[in-house]
């Protein structure tokens, strides 16, 4: 009863006409954003933080919500039509939906992304709003010692979990970390790692690190790529699958929701994992294995469904812990600290509007996002004729009135130019910046929950061992590292992020 008098409060809340209407404005943002090849939720997240210091915190964090689960239904669209993911989770759509397009079966493509996505959505938000009370309840037994043991496995599960080189996502979080600790030291009132720069003191801006290595690096990279682009908007027919379609879709989505809503809380997880996760599943348990890569109707059921119920249920460790679990929950974790709300379990308590709003808008905006999807298919795909060369200049304008506008200052515009640069070489060598993000987001959180916790025990550390939750975490934490320096494990995981 306790549940459904939560969420009468928070379908109370999401269904004002102002948190709908940004609902809507979520939704239809990360549609576009979707749609459009090089920029993803990371980056217009990113962008669109200044503008969020204007709204009241539970629209704006409805607002940016239907921007990260809106991109994944977006990322699909341009994934099946111009086999040019708009998102980086729909790069596995793309391998059997586009083939889908060439037979003339991009209608039945698109409809099936939908369906899953929609599906997954629902019962991810489900998951979402079960978990929500007893991982609370459960977060209030921690203490420092906890907390810190569980960033540590935030930070080793996003290493693991990151794409490409383990030696270079170490490497990213542990620049992350540094980041994260120039500024003024909390206990002393001295600055570190300033270097005399006084716009140094408070710390590197978030939004500019956020912004320069996503929005700038993205611009910048995607410059260098050509516009010529082969789309099949012409045989989107017969939007309707058969009943052949569902009979072979349905459990494929199913299945998809299950494992993406179980990798989506874990740390380092969310929708782009998920996906090529769920993929890899289908083409092993599939009797028509042959067809996957060459229109096989499950591969775009599976993973449409994995990363839409990644990226829902990737707000169950921010909403009841206040750890990010990957890049856009960090960023989430930005807008909130600009709404002087902390995350963690006392926002449930604190703040229930909030809590129970955003779950409740989630449902709200799988609605929208299955009724605006496939109507405005030729909408969408019309946008990619727009020539990149004009809108380029406009992103970076904005991006740099937005990151002025924060605190008046011209450095931030700077800092975010030179970390765009360092965002694009990071990219150029393979490195892939999530980690970073996510270390210079937890790092200051480590580093004050350490102080914390040796305080309380009087500088021993043997509290980290002593007692019983976080000795669990570091279990955890010590079994994932050996468990991924295992030769079949690591095979495996390297194959899961080139899968073609």
């Amino acid at each position: 009863m306790e549940l459904l008098s939560n969420l009468a409060l928070g379908f109370e809340t999401a269904l004002s006409f102002q948190n709908l209407m940004y609902s809507l404005i979520g939704c239809l943002l990360g549609t576009l954003i979707g749609v459009l090849p090089g920029l993803g939720p990371s980056t217009t997240i990113a962008m669109l933080l200044p503008i969020t210091y204007t709204l009241p915190p539970v629209s704006a964090l409805i607002m940016l919500a239907g921007i990260y689960y809106g991109a994944q239904y977006g990322g699909s669209t341009t994934a099946i039509l111009v086999n040019l993911p708009g998102e980086s989770s729909s790069v596995v759509t793309a391998i059997d939906g586009y083939q889908m397009a060439r037979k003339g079966r991009a209608g039945a493509a698109l409809a099936t992304a939908g369906i899953s996505s929609f599906i997954a959505g629902c019962i991810a938000t489900l998951v979402l709003a079960a978990f929500a009370v007893p991982m609370s309840e459960l977060a209030f037994k921690f203490g420092p010692a906890e907390y810190f043991s569980l960033m540590v496995l935030g930070l080793v599960g996003a290493v693991v979990l990151a794409s490409g080189s383990l030696l270079k996502a170490i490497g990213m979080i542990l620049l992350g970390l540094i980041l994260g600790l120039v500024g003024t030291d909390v206990n002393s009132g001295t600055a570190r790692y300033a270097f005399d720069v006084p716009e140094l003191t408070d710390g590197i801006n978030f939004v500019a690190l956020a912004m320069g290595i996503f929005g700038f690096a993205e611009i910048i990279a995607n410059v260098e790529q050509r516009e010529h682009r082969e789309t099949f908007t012409n045989n989107v027919t017969h939007l309707f699958p058969t009943k052949e379609d569902f009979r072979r879709f349905i459990p494929a989505a199913l299945r998809g929701t299950t494992l993406g809503a179980v990798l989506g809380m874990l740390p380092g997880g969310g929708a782009t994992l998920s996906a090529f996760a769920s993929y890899t599943l289908e083409k092993k348990l599939s009797r028509r294995s042959e067809e996957f890569g060459h229109g096989a109707i499950e591969g775009v059921a599976g993973p449409e469904a994995a990363n839409n119920a990644g990226a829902q249920t990737s707000f169950v460790p921010l909403l009841t812990l206040g750890i990010p679990s990957n890049v856009v929950m960090a960023l989430m974790v930005g807008a909130m600290t600009i709404h002087n709300i902390q995350p963690g379990p006392q926002v449930m308590t604190s703040n229930p509007e909030l809590f129970w709003g955003l779950i409740a808008s989630m449902w709200i905006g799988n609605a929208v996002l299955i009724v605006l999807n496939l109507p405005l298919v030729g909408l969408w795909v019309k946008l990619l004729k727009v020539p990149y060369r004009l809108l380029y200049p406009a992103i970076l304008v904005f991006c740099c009135i937005g990151v002025y506008s924060i605190n008046n200052n011209t450095f931030d515009v700077f800092m975010t130019a030179a970390l765009g640069v360092a965002g694009y070489l990071f990219a150029r060598f393979g490195m892939e910046p999530a980690p970073l993000l996510l270390g210079f987001v937890l790092g200051p959180m480590m580093e004050e929950n350490l102080r914390r916790a040796l305080l309380l025990s009087r500088g021993s550390f043997g509290t980290f061992v002593e007692r019983p939750i976080s000795l669990g975490l570091l279990i955890a934490t010590v079994g994932l590292l050996a468990l991924v320096a295992l030769p079949a494990v690591k095979k495996s995981r390297e194959e899961a992020f080139q899968e073609e």
